[in-house]
């Protein structure tokens, strides 16, 4: 059991599929519990059933087939432990930046819309600078408020990060990316029509972006580091092979590993659960709780918690 689009962020059905003869068989309008277990009521024969990690379907099989057997789905499971390092990565963006010498920002390097991300950045800034001012002196919330016109919120808030954290539809597509301006293919149309061939849905102007930005970038000197890569990509460099990177990136990954302990054990954390799903080994499961309910993966080791039973038949069963 797992949902499926039938308009991506938008609408989800439930696509219910015969593990025995790997054929579809039932393709329900949405994946609320209630409709779930509608169709679960009259499949009483099914002894075994395999599904994503949402809570919604757990609780539909426990409804209609208290008896089954529930497997949490081992791939979901491995993706869940990659996008948890990915969360842990994007919460350290600050750390990052420091260690990497990223927090001054070459404006010549930056898109428009980023442009207008730094701009804003500035401006929340000089308004954070004036309200930790008036706090350091004593100075009372509401008369903070009073003082500088701002709203409750903007005086209790912080805002943390330069640019804000927002998934790209190229994210996926960067190494691909990476690897045609390495084999000298720079022309931005260019490379969003061979993007297109592979599945791309975004814009000629996401691709040409990039492309501005990745020139410019090529043509600033090699000592600079002007702006930080994004969280994925930083995820992707930590967690491949030594042998896979150049040198700059070796030097990166090295100054991320000395300067965010907490990233590395995060890293480490994961690697440890993904192992343990591929070597099929449950005992490993309760020690491995333990120890990563209290780092930045903490939120998915609660998650794994939760649905113990689940996970744990992912590990043993076949």
């Amino acid at each position: 059991m797992d949902d499926w689009a039938w308009r991506r962020n938008q609408r989800y059905g439930t696509l219910i599929c015969d593990l025995d003869r790997h054929r579809t068989i039932a393709l329900l309008p949405n994946r609320e519990p209630a409709t779930t277990e509608d169709w679960l009521l009259d499949q009483q024969q099914t002894g075994i059933v395999g599904r994503d990690r949402g809570g919604a379907y757990a609780q539909a099989i426990s409804q209609a087939l208290p008896h089954a057997i529930q497997v949490a789905d081992r791939w979901h499971l491995m993706e869940n432990a990659s996008h948890a390092f990915l969360d842990a990565v994007r919460k350290s963006m600050r750390q990052i930046r420091v260690v990497i010498g990223a927090t001054t920002v070459d404006s010549g390097l930056l898109t428009a819309a980023e442009h207008i991300q730094y701009e804003g950045y500035l401006r929340w800034e000089e308004t954070n600078g004036v309200i930790l001012a008036l706090a350091k002196e004593g100075i009372a919330i509401k008369e903070i408020v009073r003082r500088t016109g701002h709203s409750r919120k903007v005086v209790r808030g912080q805002r943390s990060d330069m640019f804000r954290i927002r998934e790209s539809s190229l994210d996926l597509h960067l190494p691909w990316l990476d690897a045609q301006c390495a084999a000298g293919r720079h022309n931005a149309t260019d490379l969003w029509r061979r993007l297109r061939r592979t599945g791309f849905r975004g814009n000629l102007r996401i691709v040409g972006e990039w492309a501005t930005r990745r020139r410019r970038s090529d043509q600033a000197q090699a000592g600079e580091r002007s702006r930080t890569p994004a969280a994925r990509t930083i995820a992707r460099l930590l967690t491949i092979g030594r042998e896979a990177l150049t040198k700059a990136e070796t030097v990166t990954v090295a100054a991320i590993e000395g300067g965010v302990p907490m990233l590395v054990e995060a890293r480490e954390i994961v690697a440890a659960f993904q192992s343990m799903i591929r070597k099929k080994n449950a005992e490993e499961l309760e020690p491995w709780l333990q120890g990563a309910k209290a780092g930045l993966v903490g939120s998915f080791a609660n998650g794994v918690a939760k649905d113990r039973t689940a996970v744990i038949a992912a590990i043993t069963l076949p």
